[in-house]
């Protein structure tokens, strides 16, 4: 990957490791020294879709990442509900406290942005802000915003 990146000019900055929260990691010890050299080298590393499986917490306590990344399970209807605001509202606290920035997964109504922004989510992803596009960059559809 990091021959690949220097041979278009492509800075590893911009590259982002992620480790989804419901794989299971065999071998801890090895994964963490994996995501440690990533780490040194110039990647941002990530925790996908946490919140959706069983290892996140371990994960974030294991390590810390640049990112960690709401499962949509937990932002999905997060402006109506109350006990996912409270739970996200701790995961945030916590990404706070640990360095880690905090992206809301698959945002599909206007309150759901809303209710995340209150709550100092900065970073999105979903079909409300534009759909996945196939060689090509999707136009980011920012008339909910």
């Amino acid at each position: 990957t990091l021959a690949a990146a220097h041979k278009v000019g492509f800075s590893p900055d911009r590259l982002i490791f992620e480790l989804t929260e419901s794989e299971k990691i065999h071998d801890p010890a090895h994964a963490l020294r994996i995501i440690k050299d990533y780490q040194q080298r110039g990647f941002l590393t990530a925790i996908d879709d946490f919140g959706a499986g069983y290892s996140g917490l371990n994960l974030l306590a294991d390590f810390q990442p640049h990112l960690v990344k709401l499962d949509m399970a937990l932002t999905r209807d997060i402006d109506r509900d109350a006990v996912r605001r409270a739970i996200v509202g701790g995961v945030i606290g916590t990404c706070k406290a640990l360095g880690c920035k905090v992206v809301a997964e698959g945002i599909e109504r206007a309150g759901e942005l809303d209710a995340l922004r209150q709550m100092g989510v900065t970073l999105f992803q979903g079909y409300l802000l534009a759909r996945p596009g196939l060689e090509c960059l999707p136009e980011p559809d920012l008339s909910c915003c």
